[in-house]
C-alpha cells in the first residue's frame, strides 16, 4: 500500500444536493404549471416533468468512469 487513499474525495453538501434540488425545483415548476393553466402551461409543464426521466435515462445509460489509481 501506497498510502493513498481509495476514496473520493470529499464533497460539501451543497454539490451532493445541487443535482436533486435542481430536479425537485424543475418537478415543482411542472406541477404548478400543469395545475395553472392551458396552451403554452401544458407545454411547460410537460417539459418541466420530462426533464427528471430524461436525466435518469442519461445516468442509467452512461457508461462509468474507470476509477484512477
Amino acid at each position: 500500500m501506497s498510502g493513498r487513499s481509495i476514496f473520493r474525495p470529499h464533497r460539501t453538501l451543497s454539490q451532493i444536493f445541487a443535482v436533486p434540488l435542481l430536479i425537485c425545483v424543475l418537478s415543482i415548476v411542472g406541477l404548478v404549471a400543469a395545475l395553472v393553466g392551458d396552451g403554452v402551461w401544458d407545454g411547460l409543464s410537460w417539459l418541466m416533468l420530462v426533464t427528471p426521466i430524461v436525466i435518469y435515462a442519461i445516468c442509467v445509460h452512461l457508461p462509468r468512469r474507470a476509477k484512477t489509481r
